[in-house]
């Protein structure tokens, strides 16, 4: 198995108060079997795994115990809203468009039921937020049912 490549921050790491702060930082090469692939990361951390065709990549998008949440991005917006469907996150995000106002929380072990928005009532449904920036942002339930 090969090792990872990393590209660290050109900024370095600060100390302020009692927590430490990491650079940005991309790692490429990486395998879904990995620890960097498989935990979450909370930190400004990138990591790139390649894939062979959409199915694929929406299979490793899926593999993992953690869903909350997911970015596509592509030139077709039909194709990118179809991934982004099949895509299991709290919130899944098309070709940049967020809403702050959103309903906001993940799937699997990265928690149940949502904040924000109007599905908050409904903390016990796991639901999804595809948001395109054409024609406008919309919230579609392509998957509402009990955890």
């Amino acid at each position: 198995m090969r090792a990872p490549r990393w590209w660290p921050g050109t900024r370095p790491a600060a100390r302020a108060g009692a927590g430490y702060y990491v650079r940005p930082t991309v790692f490429a090469n990486v395998t879904n079997d990995m620890t960097i692939a498989r935990e979450e990361i909370f930190g400004p951390v990138l990591v790139i795994l390649g894939y062979d065709s959409v199915e694929q990549a929406v299979e490793i998008g899926n593999d993992t115990d953690y869903g909350l949440s997911a970015y596509v991005s592509g030139a077709d917006l039909t194709q990118v809203r179809k991934v982004g469907a099949k895509l299991r996150a709290g919130q899944v995000v098309l070709n940049g468009a967020f809403d702050l106002m959103a309903p906001f929380g993940g799937y699997k072990m990265s928690g149940n039921g949502r904040e924000w928005g109007t599905l908050p009532s409904a903390s016990f449904w796991r639901s999804r937020l595809c948001s395109a920036t054409r024609p406008r942002p919309r919230v579609c339930l392509a998957e509402v049912s009990k955890p």
